[in-house]
Order: C-alpha cells, then structure tokens, then sequence
C-alpha cells in the first residue's frame, strides 16, 4: 500500500473508532450508495466501521438522499458541536473555501478532528448543474488552513510523474502508472510540491 493510501486509511480508522458521530460533507467516503451517488468498491473495508457511528451525509441539494442539505459555508450545527468531519474534494468546488474552512473549525469541538482532501495538479471536474470547479491549492493554502488548528498532518498524494500520466490517456492504464511512480521514486526521493493533491488532517 502506497504511503498516501496508509494515510489515509489510518486516519479513517482513527476518526471511526474514537468518534461516536462523524459527518462526510459532500459524501466523498463512497461508502454508503443509499446517501450518495455511487461508491467506491475500495472503501469498503470503512463499511463496518460507519456501522459503529452515526454516521451523516451533508450535501448542499436533496439530489442523492443526504442526511442533511445543508450549505459548507453556513453548516446548520451549532458552536464546537461536533466530533468529527470529513471533507474529500469537495473545496475545489466551493466558491469561498476559506469561508468553508472557518465554518468547518467553527463547528468542531475541541479536540474534534477533520480529515480532508484537496487537489492540486488535477483535471477540470465539474458537475454541471450540481458544482463548478473553481480552485486548486498548493502546499501553502493548506498550511494557511491549518493555523487555527492545534494539530496538523499534510501528505502528498502522488509525486510529478505520476500526477503528470494520470493527466494523460496513459493514466488509464496500471503498468504506466506503475513505470511513472517508480521513476518518481528515482528522481524524486526528497519529494516535491508538483503533486495530484493533498490530504490534510487537523484537530482542533
């Protein structure tokens, strides 16, 4: 397992065990099809933990059966009220994400965790009629994001090369994206900000 997927997958793992409500805004866990508009055949290792919380589904239309519609940039909790919120490519497509992220840290108790994910160098991908595509962030917008939060985790997700193929037809095939990440992992031992994306975890 790729050192981005390790990540992620122990931070899941964290907020699912030690919370007892996590809310998914946008629902980019993929996990649960009757909240969502598809899901991910990966993350079905989470299905059993979702089972152990309550877990909601916070989208801004009524569209695929949300918990809650509710808006990121006016989320309908009160003050320090949550546990737990996870956010996955869903700021890319907001059009105020700072705003977003104020409302976010608002909401959170402290101590609460929030597990996100962004991109970068990454592809147009809007949803006509559902949510633009209007930002990218770099490596500093998230450690900006970060500041009011007591702790903070930032990891890449994938290094030049790679990101670079799976911007082209090729990144639909596994035995280049296999040749793109290993020659990343011979050019670019000491890492590099040219990355797809970022995941960012913080608590309060």
């Amino acid at each position: 397992m790729i050192s981005w997927d390790i990540f992620f997958r122990e931070k899941c793992i964290d907020i699912f065990t030690n919370s007892k409500e996590v809310i998914d805004i946008g629902g980019g866990l993929r996990i649960d099809g009757s909240k969502n508009n598809r899901t991910q055949s990966d993350r079905e290792w989470l299905v059993p933990y979702m089972k152990k919380v309550d877990y909601k589904v916070l989208d801004p239309v009524s569209d695929y059966n949300p918990d809650i519609v509710g808006d990121i940039h006016s989320l309908p909790f009160g003050d320090s009220s949550k546990e737990a919120i996870v956010c996955l490519a869903v700021l890319e497509h907001v059009e105020n994400p700072i705003k977003a992220m104020s409302e976010m840290h608002r909401t959170l108790r402290p101590g609460g965790k929030l597990l996100i994910y962004v991109p970068f160098l990454y592809y147009y991908h809007a949803h006509k009629g559902y949510y633009g595509d209007y930002w990218r962030f770099t490596i500093d917008t998230l450690e900006m994001f970060a500041k009011p939060f007591s702790k903070s985790e930032i990891v890449p997700v994938r290094l030049p090369i790679e990101t670079l193929c799976r911007l082209t037809p090729f990144g639909r095939y596994n035995p280049f994206v296999q040749i793109a990440r290993w020659l990343d992992g011979v050019f670019y031992k000491k890492g590099s900000n040219q990355v797809a994306g970022y995941y960012l975890y913080l608590e309060k």
